[in-house]
């Protein structure tokens, strides 16, 4: 619970900071900056792949998962749940004081939604705060928060610390679930689903420095499959293979 608070904290105060200050940046150090977010958030999700236990298991639970994410829109899902988040903002913001038209405003506020909201690292950190009481993923998630959420006010102003309440939303809701998961888990479960969570967090960091666009949204199935999959391998695959 710690992290979900810091996380939601992050996000108000970055959104409070960026606004107030965020003018007195350039261009060139808002973009260089989000490079060394999206490099954090790739060493994040390598420290979570390296102690992986089942690999096969966690392959294919990335791949059906994220079939199933395409095949179903789940990407577009999401950007349809954030655009029905914005709607109430724009009717009280005026986007002209900003310097922007309303489409751009529009687009970049759904990007920090969807960001804050239902990032894969987001996810990953608040199932993981609730099955292992492990905090750090939720508290590293904050300080990359803190920034991005100021870099985004500087373009849509105040706005983006509204963002918060959403992200509390569903961050809690996923810490309470992941509660009720824990005790039918195993040591391998976990570790293979931290691993998962890694790869989403690997994804998210090439997509935060634009080096590619991962679909993170449509690879989310994923974190449901992975421990399903970890106990069929080593319950019936891996017993029958050494047979």
């Amino acid at each position: 619970m710690v992290g979900v608070i810091i996380d939601t904290i992050a996000v108000l105060l970055g959104g409070l900071l960026g606004a107030w200050g965020g003018h007195h940046l350039s261009e060139d150090f808002k973009r260089n900056l989000n490079l060394i977010f999206g490099i954090c958030a790739m060493g994040m999700g390598i420290m979570a792949i390296a102690p992986m236990k089942n690999m096969p298991a966690v392959i294919f639970a990335l791949i059906l998962g994220t079939a199933i994410g395409l095949i179903s829109h789940l990407g577009q899902l999401f950007d349809k749940g954030a655009l029905l988040l914005q709607t109430p903002v724009t009717k009280f913001i005026h986007t002209e004081k900003l310097g922007l038209n309303e489409y751009d405003f529009v687009n970049q506020l759904v990007t920090a939604i969807v960001i804050f909201c239902t990032s894969g690292t987001g996810i990953y950190g608040a199932l993981t705060a609730g099955m292992t009481g492990d905090n750090s993923i939720l508290i590293s998630k904050a300080i990359l928060d803190l920034f991005t959420a100021a870099i985004f006010a500087c373009n849509l102003g105040y706005v983006v610390s509204l963002v918060a309440l959403p992200q509390f939303i569903v961050l809690f809701a996923l810490f309470i679930l992941a509660q009720f998961i824990f005790p039918l888990t195993s040591g391998d479960m976990i570790t293979d689903f931290k691993a998962c969570g890694g790869f989403l967090m690997l994804a998210t960091g090439f997509r935060m420095a634009k080096i590619k666009i991962f679909p993170i949204a449509d690879m989310i199935p994923a974190m449901v499959l992975v421990m399903p999959f970890t106990w069929l391998w080593t319950t019936f695959i891996l017993p029958a293979l050494a047979s």
